[in-house]
Parts: C-alpha cells; sequence; structure tokens
C-alpha cells in the first residue's frame, strides 16, 4: 500500500518558470535606480527590505513586487527618480504579467503519471488574478483534483486545507522548490516533502533549518521515488 494518498503540487518554479522574471525585473531596477542612488546605498539591498516591509500589506506576486519597486526608487533617490523611469518600471510589471506561461521540463507527463494512480491538488500562493491565469493558460489544470490560492504557506494555511479536502497530513505529500513554503510548514503537520530546487530563489524565500527531508534533481524523478513508496 502506498504511503501517500494525496500529492500536494507547488507551482512557480516548481511547474513553470517564475523566479526568472523577478530577478532579470530585479537587475534593470539596480541598473535604473543606481545613478539616483547616494553612494555608500544597496540598491537591491533596499529593494527586498522593501519587500519585507510590504509583504503584510501587499502580499506576494507581481503586483506587489512593482509597488515595492516604485516605493524603494523614491526612498533611495529621495524623490529625485523621474517619472520616466517609474513609467519604465510599470512597463516591466506589466510585461511579467503578460508573459505566457513557460513550463519546465517533464511537467506535463510527469503529472500524468503520478495522476494515474494518486489525488493530486495544487497549492500556490500569490496574487489570485495572475496564478489563476497563469493555471488556467498552463494546460495543465485538468490534472488537480483542487487548484488552492493561497496567501500564504504556512503550517496554520495548509492544516485548514488538508481538513477542508478531507486529508490525513500523515498521507499527504508537497513537492516544491522553496523548503521555506512548501516543505517545512508540511513537515510540522507530520506530512512529508520532496524538494525540487530551482536554480534561483527568491531571497526572501531562504530560511535555516535542521530538517531532513528528500530532494530530487528533477521533477522527472518523482514518479519512481513514488513507485518505491
Amino acid at each position: 500500500m502506498s504511503m501517500f494518498d494525496v500529492i500536494g503540487f507547488d507551482a512557480d518554479d516548481t511547474l513553470w518558470h517564475s523566479e526568472d522574471g523577478f530577478r532579470a525585473n530585479e537587475e534593470q531596477f539596480v541598473e535604473l535606480i543606481t545613478p539616483f542612488a547616494p553612494d555608500g546605498v544597496e540598491v537591491k539591498a533596499a529593494l527586498t527590505a522593501t519587500e519585507r516591509k510590504n509583504l503584510a500589506a501587499f502580499g506576494y506576486g507581481v503586483k506587489s513586487f512593482g509597488l515595492s519597486m516604485v516605493e524603494a526608487a523614491v526612498t533611495i533617490s529621495g524623490g529625485r527618480v523621474p517619472s520616466t523611469v517609474v513609467a519604465e518600471m510599470v512597463e516591466m510589471v506589466r510585461a511579467q504579467l503578460e508573459e505566457p506561461v513557460r513550463l519546465l521540463d517533464h511537467v506535463p507527463e510527469v503529472l500524468a503519471a503520478v495522476g494515474s494512480t494518486r489525488r493530486m491538488i495544487l497549492i500556490t500562493k500569490g496574487d489570485l488574478i495572475h496564478q489563476t491565469h497563469k493555471v488556467t493558460t498552463s494546460g495543465l489544470a485538468h490534472h488537480f483534483e483542487q487548484v488552492e490560492i493561497v496567501l500564504e504557506k504556512d503550517p496554520e494555511t495548509y492544516a485548514g486545507l488538508l481538513a477542508r479536502h478531507d486529508i490525513d497530513p500523515t498521507r499527504f505529500c508537497m513537492v516544491g522548490n522553496s523548503v521555506r513554503s512548501d516543505i517545512l510548514p508540511v513537515l510540522s503537520l507530520g506530512g512529508h516533502g520532496v524538494h525540487i530546487p530551482y536554480p534561483i530563489l527568491w531571497d526572501l524565500e531562504h530560511v535555516e533549518h535542521d530538517e531532513h527531508f528528500v530532494e530530487l534533481a528533477s521533477l522527472a524523478d518523482l514518479p519512481a521515488w513514488l513507485d518505491r513508496r
């Protein structure tokens, strides 16, 4: 008998590319704002600090990132940043929101294989409109029994979600690229996690921990790993 009744999947940077778009816009932000920054100010660090401050009010996602860019630009420059630069940042955000979904390698076949024997749910955090658009245009929604777009991925959110869907945490396994958001909260409930790293990780997703969990090099390795459980 399998260890798991239900497999949960993260979306961004687990099923499709996401963080590389943020990283490209971060780098462009640094290029745009550095000429207006006082000597000794680390522009990238200031942006990250602004994002951290704004999480409770703005949440996650591209729109939140855009608001934090504008705020950081005004603060760093002492209000000297030109309106043309602000307009360029707005267009950066618009382009990121309109970017087509770019699936990671092996995703469709892995979901088909895992879904042939187990219930699957998609759990992603961020802006409701943007995340819904990505899910519906990805062509992957039909693989999942449920799609959950949440404000945060913490133990309380996972506990409520699992209870709502009548899922025993000890027979649930979450698959994702973020140890902080996809693995540790589920382990704290007695569940299981499979970490599949993405080459880029947002600064605010880094976490210190001493937990032991499974890590696979590629999503393509997941079906075989599950078959042994």
